[in-house]
């Protein structure tokens, strides 16, 4: 199957902004899995210059600038990936736990040396005693690593409430396992907490869920949003997905577009603007089949969100205006 995936992120500036340069995550991996058939970015205005590369982890990211005043700034990407029909990922066996801890702790080989570096805190991951204290029951002696997974995945899904409202892009893993509410980031981080406070290899992964309609309603165009989910290195079989937002192993329904240590790391949209002042953010993701006909586009209805939205609390997508002075941080932009 053949997905069209349509991200819109439109600013309104309340002041001109003078000069910008932003760093986008939107262009899909090709992997195992899927296939990258068509790219299309547009951006308006026109920058003056850009460029695209590979990160750390191998993402495709694309660099801009705008050299030239302005209060309203539209990026645009529209990309075809096809889904390959492959057997789903396993959701259970592999060897010991402590043997994947054990054999990560001393890399023989690219493939470990590259899991090893999932292993350790990052930015917006830190480990405590109240994370390795909720991540223990899962860890009991000898377990096969995927059935740890498997197991810690549904408890999280069990335990944790899909709340909106309850966290922002920069709510801290402890504070997430106190409340026990959170969206699909918060779901992600916490895994990956546990996974690494036990010495195990986990990465966040960014994309896309395909969602179905409400039966009897015709799919709301542009009521799509970005997902999160995680996946960890097993010896033998690679890199396994488990998605604890929707207590499942991603398939067909997950679009992979980069993955990295944290959300930080695979921002979809960060930049660093002169000007703006206030700014209002506005965000539209679709995912639907290729020659599937085309519907009248409706607003999201955010009461309605689906089950796998990233936070868009913390300031929008986080592009910080700064009046006549230079101001950074990551544009979380997290639909």
């Amino acid at each position: 199957m053949i997905y069209r995936v349509v991200h819109v992120t439109e600013y309104g500036y309340t002041d001109p902004v003078a000069t910008s340069h932003h760093l986008l995550h939107l262009a899909p991996r090709d992997t195992e899995r899927q296939v990258c058939r068509c790219d299309e970015l547009t951006v308006a205005p026109t920058p003056a210059s850009h460029a695209e590369r590979l990160d750390h982890f191998g993402n495709r990211t694309t660099y801009f600038e705008m050299q030239e005043p302005h209060r309203h700034l539209t990026v645009e990407s529209r990309r075809d990936v096809e889904l390959l029909p492959l057997p789903a990922p396993p959701s259970s066996g592999g060897p010991a736990w402590e043997t994947v801890r054990d054999r990560v702790r001393q890399p023989t080989d690219t493939a470990l040396l590259e899991a090893c570096e999932m292993t350790y805190a990052s930015p917006f991951i830190r480990i405590s005693d109240d994370v390795v204290a909720y991540a223990r029951p899962s860890f009991a002696p000898r377990r096969p690593l995927l059935d740890v997974v498997a197991d810690l995945t549904h408890r999280i899904y069990e335990d944790l409430t899909y709340d909106q409202a309850a966290t922002s892009v920069s709510t801290p893993v402890d504070e997430v396992l106190r409340l026990r509410r959170g969206v699909c980031q918060d779901f992600t981080h916490l895994e990956i907490a546990c996974l690494r406070a036990m010495g195990l290899p986990a990465r966040y992964v960014s994309g896309y869920l395909v969602t179905l309609p409400v039966p009897g309603k015709p799919r709301l165009v542009g009521a799509d949003a970005s997902h999160a989910w995680l996946a960890v290195y097993c010896p033998g079989i690679g890199w396994v997905p488990t998605d604890p937002t929707n207590d499942v192993v991603p398939d067909q329904r997950h679009i992979t577009v980069a993955w990295g240590r944290d959300f930080g790391d695979v921002t979809p949209m960060r930049g660093v603007i002169v000007g703006g002042s206030r700014h209002d953010l506005r965000v539209s993701v679709d995912v639907s089949p290729v020659g599937e006909r085309e519907r009248v586009d409706q607003p999201a209805d955010d009461n309605q969100p689906a089950r796998g939205a990233i936070n868009e609390r913390g300031g929008g997508d986080g592009t910080t205006t700064g009046g006549s002075g230079t101001s950074a941080k990551a544009d979380r932009q997290s639909e």
